[in-house]
């Protein structure tokens, strides 16, 4: 598959593959108001806490994953949707093979 993904329906579990004791991530999409990316973390992989300045949205795609945001722990599974606040700080941890679409949305409001 090629780099122009546009105006083509797409399965979005098949557009990433897992790596062994990796995470694997593409961009699908980039504009100066945001971003669309996937991600595919293999079991026991995670991102550290951080923070960003827009709210970021995870849709998950597959598997199970832990989401840290503030002190509280969420755990989502495939088919959910979580909402990362702004300037809050969050972390991911992947329970299981796990992957996500990332949709990132550069506004303050």
């Amino acid at each position: 598959m090629g780099n122009n993904i546009k105006g083509i329906p797409l399965q979005l579990n098949d557009l990433i593959n897992y790596q062994e004791a990796s995470i694997v991530s593409r961009e699908l999409l980039r504009k100066k108001t945001g971003t669309l990316t996937i991600f595919a973390f293999d079991r026991d992989q995670g991102l550290s806490e951080h923070t960003a300045p827009f709210d970021a949205t995870v849709f998950v795609i597959d598997g199970k994953a832990e989401i840290r945001i503030g002190e509280v722990v969420h755990i989502v599974e495939k088919g959910q949707i979580i909402i990362m606040p702004a300037n809050i700080p969050h972390a991911i941890n992947a329970i299981e093979k796990f992957k996500m679409l990332l949709i990132m949305i550069r506004s303050e409001d």
